[in-house]
């Protein structure tokens, strides 16, 4: 019979056609499968987000979210958190520079007598100062509380010597505003130190300004000026001052 391998064909033909059919439905729900573990996981990760910015941990927060944008950048879950990403990265940013100005001051607990304690914050200036002509040095600046001398500022050289054994006034700009304090350098060779005799004023300034600068005479090379980044001061380490 001549229709037979005709019918075979057509037969043949629509079993294979079924069998296609069943393989594309089985692809659509292995996708559709694997496109809900994703969003299953991307949700996890903007959970982790989520709770990282309710604790403000912006650098953790900002982690969870550039990741969760790299690996399901397409998900449901990284629409809803990006507007709230840049702000996130924002606030990372700045807590990242806040954690720069802490890391410039050291902190003193040394103790004095019996019972006594001698409390201090320094500070490094930020670029080194030529003072005598041989070079320049960092210039520091330190705020002092002595169970017996009391509180004090003062600078301290590395090299040369402040012009100021009878007295001085100084120059000091905080956050561009300018202002004269007085200055004296002890007679002594303990140290090369001048203080700042204003200390309730300097300090004030230190802890409310982001950049502080002091202008102060040298014996070799005249006036020079000491700038710092004190935006980073934790005025709790010194109790007294506040």
């Amino acid at each position: 019979m001549k229709t037979a391998p005709l019918a075979i064909a057509i037969v043949a033909s629509l079993l294979l056609s079924a069998c296609k059919g069943d393989d594309a439905q089985a692809a659509a729900q292995a996708a559709a499968a694997q496109a809900a573990a994703q969003e299953q996981e991307a949700e996890k990760m903007a959970k982790q987000f989520d709770e990282a910015v309710a604790a403000q941990n912006w650098h953790l927060a900002k982690g969870y979210g550039e990741i969760l944008q790299i690996d399901h950048p397409s998900s449901e879950a990284a629409a809803r958190i990006r507007p709230q990403l840049e702000d996130v990265t924002a606030r990372d940013e700045a807590a990242g520079r806040q954690r720069r100005l802490a890391a410039l001051w050291s902190y003193g607990d040394e103790p004095v007598g019996k019972n006594g304690h001698q409390l201090s914050a320094a500070i490094y200036s930020q670029e080194p100062v030529d003072t005598d002509g041989s070079g320049a040095h960092p210039v520091r600046l330190i705020f002092r509380d002595h169970p017996s001398w009391g509180r004090s500022a003062y600078l301290v050289l590395e090299a040369g010597d402040f012009d100021c054994y009878k007295g001085c006034r100084l120059k000091v700009v905080a956050d561009g505003k300018t202002l004269t304090l007085p200055g004296s350098r002890p007679d002594t060779d303990e140290a090369i130190a001048m203080f700042i005799d204003d200390h309730k004023a300097l300090w004030k300034l230190a802890k409310t300004s982001r950049q502080l600068s002091i202008e102060f005479p040298t014996k070799a090379v005249g006036k020079k000026t000491a700038e710092y980044e004190t935006g980073g001061l934790d005025p709790a380490k010194l109790p007294k001052w506040n």
